[in-house]
């Protein structure tokens, strides 16, 4: 697939099943992440690969940290929380870690990381494979990055759900282009 067609027919799919990437594959799609746009040449980013038995670890760090922060919820919504991660056979995280630097200032780093996790669904739809971009409470619990190792210095940009598309996923409608374009200064 040409990288145009890839770029401009992606979508996200939300219904991943077995088999994940393979380790070929998850190599393929971090050289990917890597050459993400990088003022000063960085790297500001870092990635955890969650696949296998870690999953269902993830999701009881996922349940402990809504406790936490509801200690009455329901049996069956801190379920909701421990299944989150089995949506996929594996998830790839991104993590950016913003450093000090005098010309390069924070908001630049993180955006940078976004571009990193872009480059990982871009390429995964390139190599055949869904994936599905998500963040929600679960990315920006205190509890939840301090049990991935986050350091003080680093966001949980997202959580990249990696596998098989288990249905055909609905193209989107594109939207117009022209409409959000302008030119500057109008004449």
């Amino acid at each position: 697939m040409d990288a145009i067609t890839a770029l401009t027919q992606r979508v996200s799919v939300a219904k991943l099943q077995e088999p994940g990437p393979s380790e070929e594959q998850l190599a393929q799609m971090l050289g990917a992440a890597v050459r993400a746009a990088d003022h000063g040449l960085l790297r500001p980013w870092r990635f955890l690969l969650v696949q296998g038995e870690g999953r269902q670890k993830l999701g009881q760090v996922f349940c402990e940290a809504a406790v936490a922060d509801s200690p009455h919820m329901s049996e069956a919504a801190q379920q909701k929380f421990r299944n989150m991660p089995l949506r996929a056979p594996c998830l790839l995280l991104v993590i950016a870690s913003v450093q000090e630097h005098p010309k390069v200032p924070a908001q630049e780093q993180i955006i940078s990381a976004g571009a990193a996790a872009q480059n990982i669904i871009n390429a995964a739809y390139a190599l055949g494979l869904g994936a599905m971009w998500r963040t929600g409470d679960m990315a920006y619990n205190h509890r939840v990055t301090d049990a991935l190792g986050l350091g003080a210095n680093e966001e949980l940009v997202g959580y990249i759900y990696l596998g098989t598309p288990a249905t055909s996923p609905a193209e989107p409608k594109a939207p117009d282009v022209a409409s959000l374009l302008q030119v500057w200064p109008n004449k």
